[in-house]
């Protein structure tokens, strides 16, 4: 089982330092966190010079690597090298690569502190070097939180930092920002400047209205959401804010991805009746979000949902320029009514 990044983060606190660590996940807050955390750390200050190496996974093959991992220290009881972006790595996939970490995971340098920091991806531990990794390494998974968890992680971050913040403010925190960890954490940090004269304790609704603006990077699974919600005003939040980023939200994706969306939505119309188990197999999804798409179902009956397949093919055609010649902007606001209504 790979360790929590709490886990490994107490433990560090605590002066306790494993030969090789495997940070990896969808989340790359804690892989960041943890990584920093050692590099800051686990030498004194005027060790690092010769024995703290940072290098990148684009420009670093394994057997670079392993080659810096196995030198001995300067002067000093150990070092310290650290992969960042190890998921480039060019031949981290290749027998080869693979082959030269496995045989280092079985038997690293003990005056060596190997890190890679592994983010956005993960390996897949059922693997010959994933066992190899899990059984001889400390491997981290740091997984992106639902956004149900997001407002107590925040109260919790906080709470670190000798403040409270009250669940409303919370909320209002990660609907301003989003659930991206590392711009949360970033954001209570800045907040929290805004107190240095001790006077605060507690976070409220009211400071997070008056210090921090709009900054949330909203994504097509949160319009999925909303709209499967039939959540009105926050669907037209994020089409608004679509149609005012085209650049950075074209709309040939939002409705290609939303197209999937309701098509599964079609699926459990035609499973109707089927275990919640069976309805996943059938979606292709994890069980966890089958209560999200049964919701849906019950505000979109079948025939609303054909309907909506008509108007995402119609909103692919004029997204080409067949039969409208409007903004991709317009033409997602006019699709988002159409669906909610």
């Amino acid at each position: 089982m790979p360790y929590k990044p709490e886990q490994v983060l107490a433990e560090l606190k605590n002066n306790k330092f494993a030969p090789l660590y495997f940070l990896q996940g969808d989340e790359p807050y804690y892989v960041d966190v943890i990584a920093e955390y050692i590099e800051t750390h686990a030498l004194p200050e005027h060790e690092k010079g010769f024995n703290l190496t940072v290098v990148y996974g684009k420009d670093t093959p394994m057997k670079d690597v392993m080659s810096l991992a196995k030198r001995f220290p300067v002067m000093a009881q150990r070092q310290v090298v650290i992969v960042k972006e190890a998921q480039e790595i060019p031949d981290l996939g290749k027998d080869t690569g693979k082959t030269q970490l496995s045989k280092y995971a079985e038997k690293p340098v003990p005056s060596t502190i190997l890190v890679f920091a592994h983010k956005h991806k993960k390996l897949n531990l059922a693997q010959t070097l994933g066992k190899t990794l899990e059984k001889y390494a400390v491997v981290v998974e740091s997984k992106a939180l639902y956004e149900n968890q997001v407002p107590a992680w925040i109260q919790g971050y906080c709470k670190e930092k000798k403040m409270g913040i009250d669940s409303q403010a919370a909320h209002a925190l990660m609907e301003s920002v989003g659930v991206e960890l590392s711009r949360l954490a970033n954001e209570v940090d800045k907040l929290l400047l805004n107190f240095a004269d001790g006077k605060t304790s507690h976070i409220t609704n009211e400071h997070i209205s008056r210090y921090v603006g709009q900054s949330r990077d909203f994504n097509t699974f949160e319009l999925q959401r909303a709209l499967g919600e039939k959540n009105t005003l926050k669907a037209y939040k994020i089409a608004n804010y679509f149609a005012s980023n085209p650049k950075e939200h074209p709309l040939i994706p939002i409705i290609a991805s939303l197209f999937g969306y309701f098509s599964k939505i079609l699926l459990v119309h035609h499973y109707s009746g089927v275990s919640s188990h069976d309805l996943a197999k059938h979606l292709q999804i994890s069980p966890f979000f089958v209560k999200e798409y049964l919701t849906a179902a019950r505000y979109y009956p079948l025939s609303k949902v054909l309907q909506i397949i008509h108007f995402l093919r119609q909103a692919d055609l004029q997204s080409k320029g067949v039969g409208a010649s409007v903004s991709e902007g317009e033409i997602l606001k006019e699709l988002v009514f159409k669906i909610l209504y």
